[in-house]
């Protein structure tokens, strides 16, 4: 092979390699951006059974393309104390298994199935002027395109079957199986979708570049490397939270580099999974997620306890820890820098009241002085970093603003009064109700509070969201996060209805807590503005925003 078809044979494989990368990315968003409170819905209805909680995650991980966002997802679920750290790796070990049913169904499909699933794709993401509408668009546009880069992946490869230096390179790693299982771990961490990484080591045995041995220590190692993103990503999450990652990497990767170590000494064993080197690796991987999740899921309770001996609570080692701010006094003659600083304050201020609403949501359940104490204490630091801030950009503005600098010192401090509020909403109301009802010994009725959590999931939701806003200021997300904002408004009115409709039915339980249900769900909703308000003036800017509604 001469050196520029080399360079188009590369050039090939990583055009066709970044398609797929970014095709998987694409479906997952769009799962996230359009059923992401129905896939938090299905977590907490699996919380007290396993065997649904496995089913919950398969069924996730299907829907996600991803067991990596699966384990995100769960992990908010667990840091609140919504699922218990056992329940949460049964959800893990169920989205191992879909993550690796998408793998076999990403390589059935029909020579139609690429045009017609593009074309229904970009008419809803084009057309319709519904929200959910567009995600499905975008999930089948994500769908085609990986079709078209495994496609892309099959003909590039096509010319180096025969190729003696390719023989050469792809030979060495089917007798070294440990560097094929590294390789695949790495590229899975690389690429951050060990479905992706999948998908190629399988196309590549199915095109004969990649002896059958190889592929199955790559496709083994991807599992290590899918476990290690979801580790890498929750490093600041609960300790229960990173207790159950941890154990989901203990017995994928572990479980990974035994089954590889068995191959290595009994290869004849992978004709049993099929007859083709493609199907055999596939259904390598299949077998190996579907055999851990049957033997662990009964021990699950007993690994998260025993791994979190080894897990370190960060929480508790951070606790000596004084606050720092990103106020930064020596960026006050650098104005640009200075509301860079605000913020990031403003951010940190967002992701402290997060939490102080995952916090007080148990308290509605079972009341700890404790954890109220915390939250009235966040909320203090709260109202000083609001002060703080605001005195902040009064001094900035003194060295001279120009427009656009001094339109976005109104922007942060307008922010900062809104998030503040939220605070206040959760220390002062949101406590006081939860403090009412075990001081008064009542409870919810059990139909009021699944819709009361629910309501509190869709809230977190969209502070995550608008969190997220708040860093890459993209207007499309701006746009969401206001679209969700008039979403909750009408869940709240819906939920105010079925609340009354069970007053008119007598229960004794909603008539005793008929104030605090309903003061609850306006709280929520005054919560979810105070976040909604960092978009408006991004949507202002790029002329998405209406200056008034009157006709």
């Amino acid at each position: 092979m001469n050196d520029h078809s080399l360079i188009n044979f590369l050039l090939s494989i990583a055009g066709a390699a970044a398609l797929l990368i970014w095709a998987v990315r694409l479906v997952r968003t769009g799962v996230e951006r359009g059923f992401s409170n129905q896939l938090r819905l299905w977590f907490r209805l699996s919380a007290n059974n396993r065997l649904i909680a496995a089913g919950s995650g398969i069924g996730a991980a299907i829907f996600l393309q991803s067991s990596t966002a699966v384990a995100v997802l769960v992990s908010n679920f667990v840091t609140k104390g919504g699922i218990l750290a056992a329940t949460g790796l049964a959800i893990l070990l169920g989205a191992d298994v879909g993550s690796a049913i998408v793998t076999q169904l990403l390589l059935v499909r029909q020579s139609f199935l690429v045009p017609l699933l593009m074309l229904i794709g970009v008419a809803l993401f084009l057309r319709s002027e519904n929200s959910t509408a567009r995600q499905v668009g975008r999930i089948l546009i994500g769908l085609s395109l990986i079709f078209v880069s495994l496609d892309m992946i099959r003909a590039a490869t096509g010319p180096m079957v025969a190729n003696p230096g390719t023989q050469m390179v792809m030979g060495y790693l089917g007798r070294d199986l440990l560097t094929a299982f590294v390789i695949g771990a790495g590229f899975a961490w690389i690429v951050h979708s060990s479905v992706a990484a999948i998908l190629l080591f399988v196309t590549l045995a199915g095109q004969s570049i990649l002896p059958l041995n190889a592929a199955a220590a790559m496709v083994l190692g991807a599992n290590l490397g899918g476990a290690m993103i979801a580790y890498v990503l929750t490093l600041s999450a609960s300790h229960a939270s990173r207790k159950m990652v941890v154990a989901n990497l203990v017995l994928r990767g572990g479980g990974a580099m035994a089954i590889t170590a068995f191959i290595a000494g009994f290869p004849d064993l992978l004709e049993w999974l099929g007859s083709e080197p493609a199907r055999q690796a596939i259904n390598l991987h299949l077998a190996f997620n579907l055999l851990l999740a049957i033997l662990a899921l009964p021990f699950v309770g007993m690994v998260s306890t025993f791994v979190g001996q080894f897990v370190v609570d960060k929480t508790a080692v951070n606790n000596g820890l004084l606050p720092t701010s990103a106020l930064d006094p020596s960026a006050l003659d650098r104005p640009q820098r200075g509301l860079d600083c605000a913020a990031r304050e403003l951010l940190t201020m967002g992701q402290k009241i997060e939490q102080m609403l995952i916090a007080v949501e148990p308290l509605y359940d079972t009341w700890d002085a404790a954890s109220a104490q915390s939250i009235l204490d966040q909320d203090a630091a709260i109202k000083q970093t609001h002060l703080d801030l605001k005195l902040y950009l009064a001094r900035l503005g003194r060295s001279g603003l120009d427009d656009d600098m001094g339109r976005r010192s109104m922007e942060l401090a307008a922010t900062s009064t809104s998030l503040g509020a939220a605070s206040d909403i959760i220390a002062r109301i949101m406590l006081g109700l939860a403090k009412r009802l075990d001081s008064q010994n009542l409870q919810f009725s059990p139909k009021g509070r699944k819709e009361i959590g629910n309501f509190f999931d869709r809230v977190q939701h969209n502070i995550q969201l608008a969190l997220n806003v708040m860093m890459n200021q993209n207007p499309a997300e701006a746009r969401e996060l206001i679209a969700a904002k008039e979403k909750v408004g009408r869940v709240e009115q819906k939920l105010q209805r079925y609340h009354i409709g069970r007053l008119r039915e007598g229960l004794v339980e909603s008539i005793e807590t008929s104030n605090l249900h309903q003061e609850t769900l306006r709280a929520l909703k005054q919560i979810n503005a105070g976040f909604s308000v960092v978009g408006y003036p991004i949507l202002a800017k790029s002329g998405d925003l209406l200056k008034s509604r009157l006709s």
